[in-house]
């Protein structure tokens, strides 16, 4: 492998990546995921690796070409898992579908469980080691045999077609409506078949997260009803585990419940609460705390500036430990939910993920990562404050960065303060040219690593990158969303410009060679720019929206678009003001448009007609247009694949060398 990667797209995709972290029940070992591409590098195959806690090398548990995910930890030590490899032991040559492994510590895995369409998401109940996972049923299978004869007669006969009965019918990258999402209940890896807990759930567990009480007799898991006008809000539900008997424990109109965490003795849940808000009044989160079965009102937990992004019990169910975005970077919190109070801030000097505290609550085992550095496993100390954590022995190198990370700030015009991330290559070089990426969401914070975005290959490449968390990003408070809402592109691009005048202004800055990209949202927003400004010398929009009225309508969220947004009749100066479209006819700065055929939040739809009304507007020769579209057909929201990845990077900095530095590519 190179020892620069990042100036080498085969090397650089080829790093091997850590994707998951979990700790076994009594805290003495620690398992990671860790993705590299397979023989071929078409796609990315994960396994799973063992850390010696005692700075020794990591041990490789498993190995095969369809690769182990979601790692999960029984009381006695051994592992789950789940992965769509061959079992040795089947009776028939069918289809592989994504089956529950048990690997012992001495010993070869084996199934446990498995199902016609598959198993995902083993959460283990850390006493009993009862198991809950998510599996599906055909649309009128009346039962697990009639399921698998049925998904045979449409496999065999390429049936594909979907009788829609109401909304939503994708998500993200796939279709839904064919099949009954289903919760499932494994009470020991000995004994019977998975249990359906809740057969009569039609639809109401899609895409459903759920978590499991310590004795594995309760379940928290969000439930979606669907509503009049194509809605689905998620509220929580408990189920009793001995009988199948459903409680709603929340459930509002105009409120989404998200990612419900029972404490390990089942008295406390704590959830994420998401007013969606309307054109008026901006949405927002917060993480509020339930005491089920108790005449208790639910409470919120304050936590400042921070913007929650994942929660974890510790083992005496009254200290939940919580991380979010905060100020460009994120918090580790540790909340006691007995006095109702934050005990202690254990770490702010990057981004944490995969919390897993230890049983006796010494520790808390996680990923850290930051704009310069990859996801690396840590150990936290549970009483220090503001620490640095201690590194573990990764199976992942660290890669050489080929420049250096500067953190900057600008005061607005209003009087507020905004923060990015500047990336740069060394100094020797000159004044470097300027890439201003802008990121997506707009609900986020450019505060962690990346494999997709990465600037660090801009920066091998000779370009400094520009990393803005402009209004609309998250851990700046509420008032930081509600300063653009509803997501007007022209205050949200007067912050991009604040800081980009300032940036550019530096000695190691090249003003006059510039360009500007964005993903998503993101590429929404330089969609706009385009219409708006010809101060860049190119601009990259990928998975962008363009005709506002279009997307609203066809995104698989679009009940959440239509009901914040409204309708063209409704807003029509927001629209004329804030659809991209509307300014086709003022755009001079060569674009790069770059979109997946599988995008179902964006659909292709978008970037299809940003295309033509790019082609169309051209009064040159058709060998002179300078504009290009990267169309990856296999691709979703996301470039996943290794081989795409390298088209991606190669075709957009050539793009840049084009427009930008004045080159041939």
């Amino acid at each position: 492998m190179s020892d620069q990667p990042f100036h080498d797209l085969d090397a650089f995709v080829a790093l091997p990546r850590l994707t998951g972290l979990t700790l076994s029940i009594d805290g003495t070992r620690v398992v990671v995921t860790m993705q590299q591409p397979d023989d071929k590098g078409a796609r990315y195959s994960s396994s799973l690796w063992e850390l010696d806690l005692d700075g020794g090398p990591p041990t490789r548990l498993t190995r095969s070409d369809k690769g182990e995910t979601a790692p999960a930890f029984l009381p006695d030590g051994s592992l789950l898992f789940i992965s769509a490899r061959p079992d040795p032991d089947a009776d028939d040559d069918g289809d592989d579908e994504p089956a529950i492994w048990q690997l012992p510590r001495m010993g070869e895995p084996r199934v446990v469980a498995s199902s016609p369409g598959g198993l995902g998401g083993p959460v283990v109940a850390v006493e009993s080691g009862a198991v809950v996972l998510s599996g599906s049923r055909l649309v009128a299978s009346s039962d697990a045999e009639d399921d698998a004869r049925r998904r045979k007669d449409r496999d065999d006969r390429k049936i594909s077609a979907i009788l829609h009965t109401g909304m939503p019918i994708r998500y993200w990258d796939h279709e839904l409506g064919d099949e009954s999402p289903r919760l499932l209940h494994l009470a020991g890896v000995d004994g019977d078949p998975p249990r359906d807990i809740a057969p009569e759930a039609g639809f109401a567990l899609t895409e459903a997260d759920y978590s499991i009480s310590a004795n594995g007799a309760l379940i928290a898991t969000t439930w979606c009803e669907r509503e009049r006008g194509g809605r689905m809000p998620s509220g929580v539900s408990l189920i009793e585990v001995a009988t199948g008997a459903r409680t709603v424990l929340a459930a509002e109109a105009g409120v989404q419940y998200g990612s419900p965490r029972l404490s390990p003795d089942g008295h406390r849940l704590a959830v994420l609460r998401q007013v969606e808000g309307d054109f008026d009044t901006p949405m927002t989160e917060s993480l509020v705390l339930h005491e089920p079965g108790t005449d208790v009102p639910p409470v919120q937990i304050e936590l400042g500036d921070l913007w929650p992004t994942e929660w974890v019990w510790g083992r005496d169910s009254h200290t939940l430990f919580i991380s979010g975005d905060w100020h460009g970077r994120t918090q580790v919190l540790e909340f006691d939910a007995v006095l109702g109070v934050i005990v202690r801030r254990l770490a702010v000097d990057a981004a944490y993920s995969n919390l897993n505290p230890s049983p006796d609550g010494r520790y808390v085992y996680a990923l850290r990562s930051a704009i310069d550095s990859a996801p690396t496993p840590v150990r936290l100390d549970a009483e220090a404050e503001d620490q640095t954590p201690i590194a573990l022995v990764s199976p992942a190198p660290t890669p050489e960065l080929p420049g250096l990370l500067v953190e900057v700030e600008t005061q607005l015009p209003d009087g507020a303060t905004m923060h990015g991330w500047l990336c740069l290559p060394p100094v020797s070089r000159g004044p470097a040219p300027l890439m201003l990426w802008v990121h997506g969401g707009p609900f986020m914070s450019d505060n962690s690593w990346s494999w997709r975005w990465n600037p660090w290959v801009a920066v091998a490449h000779g370009y400094a990158v520009l990393l803005p968390d402009p209004a609309l990003s998250t851990g700046y408070g509420p008032d930081w969303i509600a300063r653009a809402w509803p997501h007007r592109a022209e205050h949200v691009w007067r912050d991009l410009e604040s800081m980009l005048d300032v940036v550019v202004a530096r000695d190691d800055i090249d003003a006059s060679r510039t360009a500007c990209l964005g993903g998503s949202f993101g590429g929404y927003l330089t969609n706009w720019i385009a219409g708006h400004t010809d101060r860049f010398g190119a601009i990259v929009t990928h998975a962008g929206l363009w005709a506002l009225d279009q997307q609203h309508t066809t995104t698989d969220a679009a009940y959440w678009k239509s009901a914040l947004f409204g309708t063209p009749a409704e807003h029509p100066e927001w629209y004329a003001e804030n659809s991209p479209h509307n300014f086709a006819d003022k755009i001079s700065t060569p674009m790069l448009v770059v979109h997946g055929n599988r995008d179902y939040r964006v659909p292709v739809s978008e970037a299809l007609r940003l295309w033509w009304d790019l082609v169309s507007r051209f009064d040159g020769e058709p060998a002179d247009l300078p504009h290009r579209f990267l169309q990856l057909t296999g691709e979703n929201h996301w470039v996943l694949s290794p081989a795409n990845a390298v088209i991606w990077y190669e075709t957009v900095l050539g793009f840049g060398d084009r427009h930008v530095l004045g080159g041939s590519h």
